[in-house]
């Protein structure tokens, strides 16, 4: 008997959650028995209803709300938890590092086609990673160049930057000391090859390295 595997959706786009449903509810051992519009809910239900894998986007509607890769950190984090699927347009090394990092099982682009979706479910369902090749690309050329490949705090610190975030903010964004952001700025300029912040945030975005506004 084939064992069904339930599912959490977890996007801010009613659209999109329906699309999801539509093209799961297809698969014969898949049930989708949760939905959550925002992150904060996605680690509710994830936490009390029956949930084997949890397909999370990254991004949940303007405003400060909770990034999906937190949401994922907090579920991942208790005993027996159900597994991540991180399901995004997002394919930046700075969304990818912090999606692993945070425990997830797997990383899925949007535009993935039906069947590498049930396909990566399932696998995440099993224990395994399920990363879509282009995402498992970007990771073995940091592999293959680590001495090239800004770090995740470095990336983190490159983001705030491109979101127009000072060195202080950063720092107490980041609970880091003034120096300490200067001296991950001035290593990331080495590895871009920059000489300023404007150079710096252009020179990663066009290597999809962060998200620009």
């Amino acid at each position: 008997m084939t064992m069904t595997i339930r599912l959490l959706l977890a996007d801010d786009h009613p659209v999109v959650r329906a699309g999801l449903r539509a093209v799961l509810d297809t698969e014969a051992d898949f049930a989708v028995v949760a939905e959550a519009a925002t992150a904060e809910r996605a680690v509710e239900l994830a936490g009390s209803e029956p949930v084997d894998v949890v397909l999370m986007d990254l991004q949940f509607g303007p405003g400060p709300g909770m990034h999906g890769s937190e949401a994922t950190a907090l579920i991942t984090a208790r005993p027996g938890s159900p597994r991540v699927l991180v399901l995004t347009t997002y394919d930046t090394d700075a969304d990818i590092l912090a999606a692993v990092e945070a425990g997830a099982s797997g990383y899925l682009l949007k535009d993935a086609p039906p069947e590498e979706l049930a396909a990566a479910v399932r696998t995440a369902a099993a224990g395994q990673s399920a990363l879509a090749p282009a995402v498992a690309l970007r990771l073995m050329d940091r592999m293959r160049t680590p001495a090239e490949a800004l770090t995740k705090r470095e990336l983190e610190v490159l983001q705030l930057v491109a979101d127009g975030l000072s060195n202080q903010q950063i720092s107490k964004k980041l609970f880091l000391s003034q120096a300490t952001v200067k001296s991950h700025l001035v290593h990331i300029y080495a590895k871009l090859g920059v000489d300023s912040r404007t150079s710096a945030v252009a020179a990663a975005a066009t290597r999809r390295l962060i998200r620009t506004p």
